[in-house]
Parts: C-alpha cells; structure tokens; sequence
C-alpha cells in the first residue's frame, strides 16, 4: 500500500485523470494527423513563390518531420500540457472538496505541493520528450530516413542532428517552466482548475502581443516566450550560437523560481476550507 501523498501514489492519480489521458491521445495523434493533412497535397509549396519555408521540407524525411511536428507543437500545445500538469492537482483536490482531508494524514503543505509539482513537471517532460520520438518514429516510416533538410540549405547528418534535437527539446522543456509555475502560482490562489490553466494561457497570449510590439525595444527580452524559437538555432550548419538560448533558459528558470515560490507561500499561509 503507497503512502500518502508518496510520488508513486500521485502518479497513479496522475494517470487515472481523464485530461491525463486526453493529453496523450492528442501527443499520440498529432503526427499522424500531419502525415495525413500532408499527404493531400500533391504539389508542396506555394506556385511561383521560391521562398522555402520549414513546411515545405517536412516531408523530406523523419528528421523534417519530426522538427515540423515540434515546432508546431511548442507555439501553444506544449505551453498547455505544463499548465494542466503543474496548474490543475491543487485547485482540483479542492473542487473535489479533499484537500482537507489529504492534509489531515498528517502531512505538510510543503510535501503535498512537492508531490503534486514533481509528478506534475515528470508528466509533462515524458510528453515533451515523447513527441519528437514518436514523431521521428511516424515520420521516418512515411518519409524515409534522409539526414535533416536545413533551411538555408545544407543538410545535418544524423549524428550531429540527434544530440542537437535532444538539447532543442530539454530547452523547450525549460522554456515552458514559467507557464507551468504561473499556472501552479494561480491554481494554488483561486483553487480553481479553470482559472489556473486560464490565467496561464492568457500569460502566454499577453506575453505574445507584448512581444510584437517594437516599441518596446529590449524590455521584450524579459518576456516569457520571447526566446521560445532560439532551439531553432541548434539545427544550423556550422557553430551554434548559444546567446539566444542561454538568455531564455535564465529567464525562464528566474521566472520558474519566482512563481514557485510565490505559490509556496501562499499556501502555506492561506485557510483549507475545501
């Protein structure tokens, strides 16, 4: 019998939620749906245009795929999964009326938020990581094995492309950290499921409209989101320019810390009525 509140207890609470389980049919038909959606055009790219866009080589073979299907995936997909997993447990033990009660073990507030927060972030990081591998998977059965297509030109060999996409995909990981935080910081305030995934999103829409606003200059650099394509940097011939990609994993991490802590104490001090 697990103890309460163990790790292994809150992953099987994890798994038996129904958006758990609606958020891995969508991981698992997404690339399939692509392939699909693909396959009914016969002619790819746009009549008389040469520009060449990353659309029109993700049927070049898995490794195009595979980057099509996760840069599409981290626009907002990816930023919903940390808000459900890290936002959603808190406000909906107290919409089912036991967070009372899973207090009253005894256990600390300190050690339930922990539980919650660690499953929560292993959740959503098996589904970032299990994208692309699936996606790679589907793509390389529908489009072949050909080394990585770059945009500019040139191609990336398989040994260089895979430990490149590998860091891609933990960077997206940290880059979506500050809307699993905010949306745990929410979550933990208003006790309310909706409001936590909500005000995550709407962190994440403000964010963008703020960042297309030139007038701002460099404060848009300090905005969540604003470096969330310098992964893309990594799949480039020659040397990888790191700037872009070590200013949004501080950014993301300092934004992470804050709303963590913020949450923490808030619950600590706050009356469990429900």
């Amino acid at each position: 019998m697990s103890k309460p509140l163990s790790w292994r207890a809150e992953l099987r609470r994890q798994l038996g939620r129904r958006r758990t389980l609606w958020m891995i049919a969508i991981v698992v038909a997404l690339p399939l749906i692509l392939v699909a959606a693909f396959s009914l055009d016969d002619e790819p790219g746009r009549p008389g245009d040469p520009t060449v866009r990353l659309v029109d080589l993700a049927t070049g073979g898995g490794p195009n795929f595979t980057v099509f299907a996760f840069v599409v995936s981290a626009e907002l997909l990816l930023f919903i999964v940390a808000a459900l997993f890290a936002g959603d447990p808190v406000p909906a033990e107290a919409s089912w009326s036991s967070l009372r009660y899973l207090l009253t073990a005894p256990v600390s507030r300190a050690r339930l938020l922990t539980s919650k927060l660690v499953i929560g972030f292993l959740s959503t990081a098996a589904l970032v990581i299990a994208l692309p591998v699936w996606s790679l998977v589907v793509g390389t059965l529908a489009y072949g094995p050909q080394p990585f297509s770059i945009l500019g030109g040139g191609e990336l060999p398989w040994g260089e492309w895979l430990p490149r996409m590998a860091v891609a995909v933990v960077y997206v990981l940290v880059m979506i950290l500050p809307i699993g935080a905010f949306s745990f910081w929410v979550g933990v305030r208003s006790q309310t499921p909706l409001a936590a995934v909500g005000g995550a999103l709407v962190l994440l829409i403000v964010s963008g409209i703020l960042d297309s606003i030139d007038a701002l200059g460099d404060w848009r650099k300090a905005l969540p989101g604003h470096y969330s394509r310098a992964w893309l940097d990594l799949l480039v011939s020659g040397p990888i320019d790191w700037t872009d990609l070590r200013h949004g994993a501080l950014w993301s991490v300092l934004y992470a810390v804050l709303f963590l802590a913020l949450g923490y104490r808030r619950f600590r001090r706050q009356d469990i009525l429900s």
